[in-house]
């Protein structure tokens, strides 16, 4: 699909804000409400638009601490490593897994109660799990996101 100059404008406003109203986006980029709704249907039936979610503030569900559980599997099998990184999903305070280049295979983030929710968590679910060699772990102290994904098509500045 071909995104133009209205697309990723679109886009930016959602990455911002979700719950922006057609009449509000349409305000934004100069268009009629109805044009944006169908872009908009567009945009989703493309997959371009993916999802939404809400930003839920941690302590109120009782998080206090979020880590990083950096892990080394001793097999780089696809099959093993696609099924431990499902099986991280499961694990009700992962909040992502990621597949990494370098001394580690993994960085899992987790979110925790305190800092005995995550030795336990870190022993009872991860240490003990077969394949893993190997399991560092790092509290996130601050984090700060940037919500919008950088429109790189057809920039090439780094590519030279």
């Amino acid at each position: 699909m071909t995104l133009d100059r209205i697309d990723i404008e679109i886009i930016n406003l959602l990455q911002n804000n979700a719950r922006l109203s057609n009449k509000q986006i349409a305000a934004e980029v100069g268009l009629a409400p109805s044009s944006v709704h169908e872009r908009l249907k567009r945009l989703w039936e493309n997959r371009v638009l993916t999802g939404t979610h809400a930003e839920v503030d941690p302590e109120s569900l009782g998080i206090g601490l979020e880590a990083l559980f950096m892990i080394e599997l001793s097999k780089h099998e696809r099959t093993t490593v696609d099924r431990f990184m499902e099986a991280m999903l499961e694990i009700p305070e992962v909040r992502s897994a990621h597949l990494i280049t370098g001394r580690y295979d993994l960085v899992v983030h987790v979110a925790v109660h305190d800092t005995r929710h995550l030795k336990n968590l870190a022993l009872d679910r991860f240490t003990n799990r077969p394949g893993v060699t190997r399991i560092e772990t790092s509290i996130i102290y601050d984090t700060r996101i940037n919500p919008v994904l950088p429109d790189l098509r057809g920039n090439d500045t780094y590519l030279s």
